[in-house]
């Protein structure tokens, strides 16, 4: 099944102007959706080299989750919730690296055409199911006090990008998400936008990508 159920849905939104993919409050469809175990623990499985053509079961030790631990104390934290998505934010880049430096990822900002295939590198798939994956683990781990994490959701606008000349500026992309537990307010963590070991984009989900998509 794989990465075919999400192609399939990408496939079937071309002819429509603005679409939204919500996989909802619960992670574990992406996971389900791709073939893979959901993450237990400290322990994932990483998606690479594409559509998670690959997929490397890695292990955050006890020394892994004291660094990170140690990242986030570094924000400076006012017991606020934007304070928290800086430290979780801090917490991706430096999760991203562990991983990269175990794995051999050295993924490059945005989409590299030549790259599918390439264990080294990632898409938005990818990515927004990675970091999915290591919300869950500092989830799982206490680290997020006013955050839970949600399935990954992804938007496009193909027609609009084909009326303006500039269809590859709106293709389907996605992201991991987390919603403030008060609120119920929802930010896109976007870890696609910068190599790997970067700290993520995490922005109010109405700021991120496509800000005219329905997100019925």
């Amino acid at each position: 099944m794989r990465f075919r159920s999400l192609s399939i849905l990408i496939i079937a939104s071309i002819p429509v102007a603005a679409c939204t993919y919500d996989e909802g409050p619960d992670p574990s469809k992406r996971f389900l959706a791709l073939g893979m175990d959901t993450p237990e623990k400290n322990k994932v499985e990483v998606c690479h080299a594409y559509g998670c053509k690959m997929k490397t079961e890695y292990r955050f030790t006890s020394k892994n989750i004291a660094a990170i631990r140690g990242e986030m104390a570094k924000v400076k934290r006012n017991g606020s919730p934007a304070e928290e998505r800086r430290a979780i934010a801090y917490a991706i880049g430096l999760m991203e690296r562990q991983v990269g430096v175990a794995i051999g990822i050295r993924d490059v900002a945005g989409m590299q055409w030549l790259a599918s295939g390439d264990p080294t590198q990632e898409d938005c798939v990818d990515e927004s199911t990675n970091t999915t994956s290591y919300l869950m683990v500092l989830q799982a781990n206490g680290l997020l006090r006013y955050y839970t994490v949600e399935g990954p959701l992804g938007e496009d606008n193909m027609l609009w990008g084909t009326l303006t000349g500039r269809p590859v500026k709106n293709w389907p992309h996605y992201t991991a998400i987390i919603r403030e537990k008060k609120s119920g307010q929802r930010y896109a963590a976007d870890s696609w936008i910068g190599d790997n070991g970067e700290n993520p984009s995490i922005t109010m989900l109405e700021d991120w990508y496509l800000k005219s998509a329905s997100r019925s």
